[in-house]
């Protein structure tokens, strides 16, 4: 996702970081860097029929029509906690020095607000706020992949008006056009014992910035007969452009000082395309407790470009390095719900997402593969015009091999991150008026 400007991505070899884990609230690392989760009841479907089940306002982020059949005024405020996994362990290849960085992603928090309002007999307006992409990871100062990653944050805030019309008894659309606030910040350690020359501690560049992007998001809701609702929708992309001087200091060793002064490194662009998605969700109503839940999706991650922040050198220049070949992903997911009371519904899923990196192509500043999705979550009615919801989601990532080597040194950082997983518990309210 993230691609270098053509102007100054010569400078500094600064590729960058990219989002792959958190974010402030929903959608990170889901075998490309989304999750579906938002603290909202279908969280704990793990994505199956998102794009099909319209129970409350929050489906306008995953399908923009579904707020055309929610009656009167609708209002869900909800809350995340993203526990992460991810300890990277050095193996008998490696060649960096250093520690093996700690958990990378301790815990990330986020939240969600979504409102529909009815207008008239067939139409409604909506507004939702959500994190829907993004990344934090934060090693160790001094851990064995410092020169490739120390710190790394992407966090993508969407803001989307919503207006959905039932045109038949069958047919819904939606439309909701997406203003992203982008917010991005990498840090990496500088090698200043370049050729062995003496003993000195690294050096360290930063660099951060933010900025505003637009896309849509467009929906269709068919229902086929009185148990069965087909939902169709689309994501565009979505363009930030980051650009800011990178922040080099204590860099004490001649050689790259002097290649950096040769480049003239003032400023850095990166273009991040958040990819345009399609997905296509059914529910089936089996009878007056259960409800079945399906989806298919697509996630355009080939434009994600080349990303990662470096610096790589040697005694005669300082270079990027970081060559990507992100390639698309695809998910699938089935559930249920189970009404077991009036008041008391249960739901569960199981999804599947490919990877967006091979085995050889993996990083430590963005560490992703292929991703289980295990979820589980309740709904309450307190009363009538009150549901309190409960979810718990389990993506797994499995073992994910990482070797990774600097082009010009030929030094590789070599090992695994075991038994990683995303521990993803979220809740919230929906008030009906």
């Amino acid at each position: 996702m993230m691609k270098f400007g053509t102007r100054t991505s010569r400078h500094v070899c600064v590729a960058a970081l990219a989002s792959g884990l958190g974010l402030l609230g929903n959608q990170a690392h889901a075998g490309g860097i989304l999750i579906y989760e938002a603290g909202q009841e279908g969280a704990g479907l793990a994505n199956a029929g998102s794009a099909a089940l319209a129970t409350d306002p929050s489906v306008l982020m995953s399908n923009p029509a579904g707020i055309a059949g929610l009656k009167g005024t609708q209002i869900s405020a909800n809350g995340q906690l993203i526990l992460g996994h991810l300890r990277f362990s050095r193996d008998a290849n490696n060649q960096f020095d250093g520690n093996e960085g700690g958990n990378s992603l301790e815990w990330l928090p986020g939240a969600s607000l979504f409102v529909s309002h009815q207008v008239g007999e067939r139409s409604a307006i909506g507004f939702g706020t959500y994190g829907n992409f993004g990344l934090a990871l934060d090693y160790d100062d001094d851990w064995a992949g410092r020169y490739f990653s120390q710190e790394a944050a992407v966090i993508g805030v969407s803001f989307q008006p919503t207006v959905a019309h039932q045109f038949t008894d069958q047919l819904s659309v939606g439309v909701g056009p997406r203003i992203v606030y982008g917010y991005y910040r990498t840090e990496v350690a500088i090698n200043n014992n370049l050729l062995g020359l003496r003993d000195n501690p690294d050096g360290q560049l930063e660099y951060k910035d933010t900025d505003v992007g637009a896309g849509v998001n467009l929906g269709l809701l068919y229902k086929l007969d009185e148990r069965t609702q087909v939902g169709l929708a689309y994501t565009s992309k979505v363009r930030l452009e980051f650009e800011d001087k990178p922040d080099v200091r204590k860099v004490s060793n001649p050689i790259i000082n002097a290649a950096l002064r040769r480049l003239d490194a003032d400023s850095l662009e990166l273009d991040m395309n958040i990819p345009q998605t399609l997905l296509l969700s059914v529910a089936h109503q089996l009878d007056t407790q259960w409800t079945l839940l399906g989806s298919l999706g697509w996630q355009d991650w080939s434009e994600f470009g080349d990303i990662g922040v470096e610096v790589d050198a040697d005694a005669g220049n300082v270079d990027r390095t970081v060559d990507r070949q992100y390639k698309d992903t695809w998910h699938a997911s089935v559930g249920a719900q189970y009404q077991a009371t009036r008041q008391l519904r249960w739901s569960m899923g199981v999804g599947y997402d490919s990877s967006a990196v091979d085995d050889e192509d993996r990083t430590v500043d963005n560490p992703m593969g292929e991703a289980w999705r295990f979820a589980t979550g309740v709904n309450y009615q307190v009363e009538e015009g009150l549901d309190l919801h409960l979810a718990y989601t389990l993506v797994w990532l499995g073992d994910m091999d990482v070797d990774q080597t600097k082009r010009r040194s030929g030094t590789t950082l070599s090992g695994s991150y075991d038994n990683a997983a995303l521990h993803i518990i979220g809740g919230g309210a929906t008030w009906r008026f």
